[in-house]
C-alpha cells in the first residue's frame, strides 16, 4: 500500500484541501509535515464548508488518523480553538496525533513577526504575522520551544528566558517596544499543557510502523513549491520546505518509503503576498478569475493575485518534487472564455527561456510567452468522466499535461467533494 506526498505545485492555494479530503476515505493517516497556521485549506462536504488552518484535512474523515508532524510549528491557542470549532460542529477530533518534537509558536514570536514587517515598510515580505518565521528561526538557532518542553517546567523556563534575553533587547532598543516577561510566557504556555497532552505522541515511530504494516499514509504539504524556502522565489517565500523532501524531514519517514508524489495545480495561477509573478493580470480577466474563483486567502483573508496558467512553473515543480501525478483543480472557473492564454515560456532580455531561471533578477524581469488555446462555454460541473468534458476542455487539460511533464490523474470541476473527475487512481 502506498505512502503519498500531496503538495502545491504553484504558490499555494491550489486546492490541496479538496484533494486530501477526496483521498481521506481511503487513507489511514493524513500528516501535515511543515508550516503552521499560515496555511489554509477549504474543504466542502455536502453543504458544509470547513476552513482548516493548522489541522490536516483528514480530520474530517472519521476513518482517518490526522497527524501534525515534527516539521510543523504549532500555536497551541490556535490548535485548541480550531479543535473546539470542529467539535461544536459535530466533528470527532479525538484521533489527532501531535508530534512531541514540533516547535511551539509563543506570543513573543507573533510580536516579533508583526513589528519586523512594519519596520521593513516597503521592503516587507508579506508574512501572515502569525509568528511562523520567527519560530522557525528559533528552531534553527537552537533556542526553540518544543511541545515536549511543556511537560518540564524547569526546561521550559530556561528556554523561554534564553530566547527572550536577546529578543527583549531588540524589542526595546530597536523597535521601542516594552520587554516581554519570561514568567508571563511560561505561565501562559503551561495553561495549554494538559489540554493538548492527550494528542502528544512519538509520531515518527507511529508513522513508520503504519507504513511497514501496509497502512496508507498521506503527507500533506502547506503553501506551495514556489514558496519553499530553498526552492521558491526567495526571499518572497515561507519559512519551511513545502516541497516533497520536506515530507521526510518533517515527519521522520525516509524517502524510500514514499511511493507517489502528487502535485496540485490550479487551472490558472494565483499568488498571495509580495514577489514576482510573470503571468499576473491587472485587467478585467484577472478580476473575473478572482471573482469566479472566489480567490481570497483562507487564512489571510487577502485577495489573491490572479494570472493565467504558467507551464514553466509546472515543469519546475515536476522536477524539484519528482512528481508522479497532477491533480488539476478549478477547471470550471475557466468556462466562458473564448480563448485561454497559457504561458509556455518566458522572454528574458530578448531571449526565450523554457525553464525557470535560477537567478532572482532574471525571474523578476521574465515576460510570459503565451500560446492561445480555444475555450469552452458549456457547464462542466456535472461531468463525471473525462469524456463528459467539452472537446476544448479536454484539449486544454491534455495540453497542460504535456507541458507540465507529469500525467493529470484527477480534475476538479467544482468546489464540492463529488465534483471531481478521477482519471487514474492515486492509490494504485
Amino acid at each position: 500500500m502506498p505512502a503519498l506526498v500531496l503538495l502545491g505545485a504553484q504558490w499555494g492555494d491550489e486546492g490541496k484541501g479538496k484533494a486530501t479530503d477526496l483521498l481521506g476515505g481511503s487513507v489511514d493517516y493524513v500528516v501535515r509535515y511543515q508550516g503552521g497556521n499560515n496555511a489554509g485549506h477549504t474543504v466542502v462536504v455536502g453543504d458544509q464548508k470547513y476552513a482548516l488552518h493548522l489541522l490536516p484535512s483528514g480530520i474530517l474523515s472519521p476513518e482517518c488518523t490526522p497527524v501534525i508532524g515534527n516539521g510543523v510549528v504549532v500555536d497551541p491557542a490556535v490548535l485548541l480553538s480550531e479543535l473546539s470549532g470542529l467539535n461544536e460542529r459535530g466533528v470527532d477530533t479525538s484521533k489527532l496525533l501531535l508530534s512531541g518534537n514540533a516547535h511551539l509558536i509563543t506570543p513573543y514570536h507573533t510580536t516579533v513577526d508583526k513589528v519586523t514587517e512594519r519596520f521593513l515598510g516597503s521592503r516587507k515580505i508579506g508574512t501572515t504575522g502569525r509568528g511562523i518565521g520567527p519560530t522557525y528561526a528559533d528552531k534553527i538557532n537552537r533556542v526553540g520551544i518544543r511541545v515536549q518542553d511543556l511537560y518540564d517546567e524547569s526546561i521550559l523556563t530556561q528556554k523561554v528566558e534564553a530566547a527572550l534575553d536577546f529578543k527583549n533587547q531588540i524589542l526595546a532598543k530597536l523597535y521601542n517596544r516594552r520587554a516581554i516577561s519570561p514568567a508571563a510566557i511560561v505561565e501562559e504556555m503551561l495553561t495549554y499543557a494538559e489540554q493538548i497532552k492527550p494528542f502528544v505522541a512519538d509520531t515518527t515511530l507511529i508513522l513508520n510502523n503504519a507504513i511497514d504494516d501496509g497502512k496508507v499514509v498521506l503527507f500533506e504539504g502547506g503553501q506551495g513549491t514556489l514558496l519553499d524556502v530553498d526552492h521558491g522565489t526567495y526571499p518572497f517565500v515561507t519559512s519551511s520546505n513545502p516541497t516533497a523532501g520536506g515530507a521526510c524531514t518533517g515527519t521522520g519517514v525516509g524517502p524510500t518509503k514514499i511511493n507517489r508524489v502528487i502535485g496540485i495545480l490550479k487551472a490558472y495561477t494565483t499568488r498571495v503576498g509580495a514577489g514576482p509573478f510573470p503571468t499576473e493580470l491587472f485587467d478585467k480577466d484577472g478580476e473575473a478569475l478572482r471573482t469566479i474563483g472566489g480567490e481570497r486567502g483562507v487564512t489571510t483573508g487577502r485577495d489573491r493575485r490572479c494570472g493565467w496558467f504558467d507551464a514553466v512553473i509546472a515543469r519546475y515543480a515536476t522536477r524539484v518534487n519528482g512528481l508522479t501525478d497532477f491533480f488539476l483543480t478549478k477547471l470550471d472557473v475557466l468556462t466562458g472564455w473564448e480563448q485561454i492564454p497559457v504561458c509556455v515560456a518566458y522572454e528574458i532580455d530578448g531571449k526565450r527561456v523554457e525553464e525557470l531561471p535560477y537567478s532572482q533578477s532574471d525571474f523578476h524581469h521574465a515576460k510570459p510567452v503565451y500560446e492561445m488555446l480555444p475555450g469552452w462555454s458549456e457547464d462542466i460541473s456535472k461531468a463525471k468522466t473525462f469524456s463528459d468534458l467539452p472537446k476544448n476542455a479536454q484539449a486544454y487539460v491534455k495540453a497542460l499535461e504535456e507541458m507540465s511533464g507529469a500525467p493529470i490523474s484527477a480534475i476538479g470541476v467544482g468546489p464540492g467533494r463529488t465534483e471531481t473527475i478521477e482519471i487514474n487512481s492515486f492509490l494504485s
